[in-house]
């Protein structure tokens, strides 16, 4: 899938990939500024707060670094009937953003199609699972204190100015649950600025930052952060010690008696690290991941127009010759090989009309997308689901 947001991304960091995500800090511009406005606006992410039934700690205010209680700006939305919604108080969030406040969404993904098909898109080319959360600033006001993140993020500024710290861990790569709270900042302060719209930058996991207009003056700043959270040797052990209950050796008891033989075990704990390796894990992470939300399609509603492959991470195609194989989302599908060409386009990552689609694969390409579709690794490309692609990923064989 190629998107345009991944190509602002590798040409600002200077990158071709995500081989250097996690390694080092880096920041840089992109001039392609038509796109910043297209990811996302305030005024799509005030629509969004207006229009969903958003609760703490999703949906977030802080002023003068601290959180605003969400009595503030939250009230109860009652229907005829007496049945009771929370709702942000649009009139008292605006009254909060004229003094000078942050507003923060998470998991923007879960609710706008831009934001889903972003993260979409880093996921297939980071090949780790990706959320997006959205960061709107007013006037004068500050963010978190200085803190650090348990996994890597990309930041991109989308519109406005806001004045960054950045520095470097006080532990090596710490992790959210682990042996030491990494409570003291590092006085390495590896950048100071500020970002301005188009402007990108990776701050791996464990380095010290935060984010401010304090001194700014009036205005605003829109920034979204991509948190990326990849798999660790920890992630491995753990993984094998699901793997682990095949083996009875591992469900007996522990023998407490003193100087009990643990040999059988310990032999069996190194035969499991050998025939699991980190490799084998990383791909059936990929396979593991549960099929993504998507509106269903029923033939009650018409015919099956058009589909785009939503799976978490990019199917696997193996070509048997006779059959080809396709593997995603803990399924493994099997058809002839004369799918292989129906297969390729529609699990590309990129809307297939399928009409259009006919002429360039075959008459086959309609039964082999209802096939996908049912299987949900291909979702019913809806208007609004169109919408999070459209001017960002290219519609296959266009």
């Amino acid at each position: 899938m190629k998107h345009r947001l991944i190509d602002a991304v590798e040409t600002a960091l200077s990158w071709s990939g995500a081989e250097d995500l996690g390694k080092y800090f880096v920041r840089g511009s992109t001039d392609d500024l038509d796109l910043m406005s297209r990811i996302l606006t305030p005024h799509r992410l005030l629509d969004i707060a207006m229009r969903r039934s958003l609760n703490r700690p999703q949906f977030r205010v802080f002023q003068d670094s601290e959180e605003v209680h969400p009595a503030v700006y939250f009230t109860d939305s009652v229907s005829p009937r007496g049945q009771s919604i929370p709702m942000v108080n649009m009139h008292s969030l605006g009254a909060l953003l004229r003094d000078g406040a942050t507003v923060i969404l998470d998991q923007a993904n879960v609710f706008d199609p831009t934001m889903e098909v972003a993260c979409r898109a880093l996921q297939w080319w980071s090949r780790e699972r990706v959320q997006v959360n959205a960061y709107l600033t007013t006037n004068e006001a500050s963010g978190f204190p200085l803190h650090w993140d348990d996994h890597d993020v990309v930041i991109v500024q989308l519109a406005g100015e806001k004045e960054w710290e950045v520095r470097g861990a006080s532990r090596v790569v710490p992790m959210y649950r682990d042996t030491d709270s990494n409570s003291t900042p590092s006085q390495e302060i590896l950048w100071s600025g500020v970002m301005k719209t188009g402007d990108v930058m990776h701050i791996p996991r464990g380095h010290w930052h935060q984010a401010t207009r304090n001194g700014h003056g009036s205005g605003w700043s829109l920034h979204v952060t991509f948190g990326i959270t990849k798999r660790t040797g920890a992630s491995w052990l753990s993984w094998l010690g699901d793997w682990c209950r095949e083996d009875k050796v591992f469900r007996h008891d522990l023998d407490r008696r003193p100087g009990a033989d643990s040999q059988e075990l310990t032999n069996a704990a190194a035969r499991l690290i050998v025939e699991r390796p980190p490799g084998e894990f990383l791909a059936s992470y990929e396979q593991a991941m549960p099929l993504p939300r998507h509106v269903p399609f029923m033939d009650v509603f018409g015919r099956l127009e058009a589909v785009v492959c939503t799976t978490h991470f990019p199917p696997r195609i193996q070509d048997n010759g006779r059959t080809v194989d396709v593997s995603a989302s803990g399924k493994r599908l099997t058809f002839t090989a004369e799918a292989l060409p129906s297969l390729r386009l529609l699990l590309s990552g990129r809307p297939v009309c399928l009409e259009r689609a006919v002429p360039a694969v075959g008459a086959e390409v309609v039964e082999v997308a209802e096939a996908l579709v049912e299987e949900d690794l291909c979702a019913l490309l809806t208007p609004e689901l169109s919408s999070g692609y459209t001017g960002l990923v290219t519609n296959a064989g266009s």
